[in-house]
C-alpha cells in the first residue's frame, strides 16, 4: 500500500526549512513573507548564509532531509550545486536560498523584496 504524503501549507514548510538550516548551523537566517505581495513568485523566501562550500552543501541537504522526512516532498527544482556558491531549492510555495556569505551580499535578495514582511531568525546558542 502506497501512502501519499499530506501536502503541508507554506507556513509549516517554511518552519521545516528553517529547522533544516539550523541543524547545520546556518547563519543570518531570514524569512521573507511574500504572501501579501502582488505578483510574488512564492509565499516565502527563506535565505541563509554558509561560511564554506562544504557547509553550503550540508545545509541544502539538511533542508531536503527535514522536509522529506516530515512531508514526503522533494524540491520541485534544485539549482547551483555545481557552482557551490548559491543553492536554490524550489518547493513552489517556499523557495530556499543558501548562499556563501559574499555571494549573498552581492545578490542582496532581501533588498529586491523590500515590501515583504521580514523575520530574522535568531541563531541558536549552545547550552553550557
Amino acid at each position: 500500500m502506497k501512502i501519499t504524503p499530506v501536502r503541508q501549507d507554506s507556513d509549516n514548510l517554511a518552519d521545516l526549512v528553517v529547522r533544516g538550516m539550523q541543524d547545520k548551523k546556518a547563519s543570518d537566517i531570514v524569512v521573507l513573507n511574500l504572501k501579501h505581495l502582488k505578483n510574488a513568485v512564492a509565499d516565502y523566501f527563506v535565505i541563509c548564509s554558509a561560511s564554506s562550500d562544504t557547509q553550503l552543501d550540508a545545509i541544502a541537504r539538511s533542508v531536503e532531509e527535514e522536509v522529506e522526512k516530515s512531508t514526503g516532498q522533494n524540491p520541485w527544482q534544485s539549482e547551483g550545486r555545481q557552482n557551490r556558491e548559491w543553492v536554490l531549492l524550489d518547493y513552489v510555495d517556499v523557495v530556499v536560498h543558501v548562499f556563501l556569505r559574499d555571494r549573498r551580499s552581492f545578490y542582496a535578495l532581501e533588498e529586491l523584496w523590500g515590501d515583504a514582511e521580514i523575520s530574522f531568525i535568531e541563531e541558536e546558542t549552545a547550552v553550557k
